[in-house]
């Protein structure tokens, strides 16, 4: 059973659509402008905007960092997603723009439930993109698992592929056990240093969403899951389920609604390759 959900407020409402998405949407991207080590500028995040759209997304959450080297003032995202809203709008993009953080494990325990509430994907007030600390994932992540779920709430756990490692499947799976999800980022199944160990993540029933965590349209990863996705059709077991993937489960996230795997955790191999880089 999964710990109970807190009452949900309607979704917020970014630039005239709500947080309810029956299509891709994008869990993880640093899109706000000025805030973290994502978009420069307004103009930056205009763009990535764009080139997510043209990628098939249909709505991004900006989720900036919410740790303690990024100054990111939680009562001031409002504002800041309904600027650039209007901005994406302007340019021509019907792209939606919903909230977010990426919420380090190391800040949660001071972090308020309304404060939570503010960073939840999508605003539902129900699903918490969890970062973990850098290095071998620990019992660290596993009780801060446990603590979102005391205050009713689950965690999406960031970026598995900077922490490979010999235990990292058997973390995820216990991580999984406890009513986790796994974001893996796009951009890594389509990387040679970092592609088998997530394909291995993959084949035993590890990874549950792509996102981008993009930080800019001008470098690094871009704004874009759909190639990714696609390494994954010839994949079992995920590859039957890529729908789930790409849609039901994001968009359920991003609604605040519980959702569950179609597949199961399969096995905890070994996982290989080189970890990712930062950012």
């Amino acid at each position: 059973m999964f710990p109970a959900a807190p009452p949900r407020p309607p979704p917020e409402r970014c630039g005239g659509q709500t947080g309810v998405i029956t299509a891709s949407v994008d869990l993880h991207c640093h899109i706000l402008p000025g805030i973290d080590d994502g978009a420069r500028d307004l103009g930056d995040a205009v763009e990535m905007a764009r080139m997510a759209q043209a990628d098939g997304i249909d709505a991004i959450c900006a989720t900036p960092h919410i740790r303690h080297d990024h100054d990111v003032r939680i009562r001031e995202l409002p504002e800041r997603r309904a600027e650039l809203a209007a901005a994406v709008r302007a340019a021509g993009a019907t792209i939606a723009i919903l909230p977010g953080g990426e919420v380090a494990a190391t800040a949660l325990a001071g972090l308020e439930d309304d404060e939570l509430d503010a960073v939840s994907l999508g605003g539902g007030r129900r699903w918490i993109l969890l970062e973990p600390a850098p290095g071998p994932l620990d019992d660290r992540l596993d009780a801060s698992v446990r603590e979102l779920g005391r205050r009713g709430r689950r965690a999406l756990i960031a970026h598995p592929e900077r922490h490979l490692a010999p235990d990292l499947a058997a973390r995820l799976g216990g991580l999984i056990a406890g009513g986790a999800l796994v974001q893996a980022t796009a951009a890594y199944l389509l990387s040679d240093p970092t592609r088998d160990g997530m394909r291995v993540l993959a084949r035993a029933g590890l990874l549950h969403v792509l996102a981008s965590d993009a930080h800019s349209s001008r470098a690094g990863r871009p704004p874009a899951t759909a190639a990714a996705l696609a390494t994954l059709a010839d994949i079992d077991p995920v590859g039957a389920h890529l729908e789930w993937i790409a849609r039901t489960a994001p968009a359920a996230i991003a609604a605040g609604s519980d959702v569950s795997p179609p597949f199961a955790v399969t096995s905890a191999p070994h996982a290989a390759g080189p970890p990712a880089g930062g950012g």
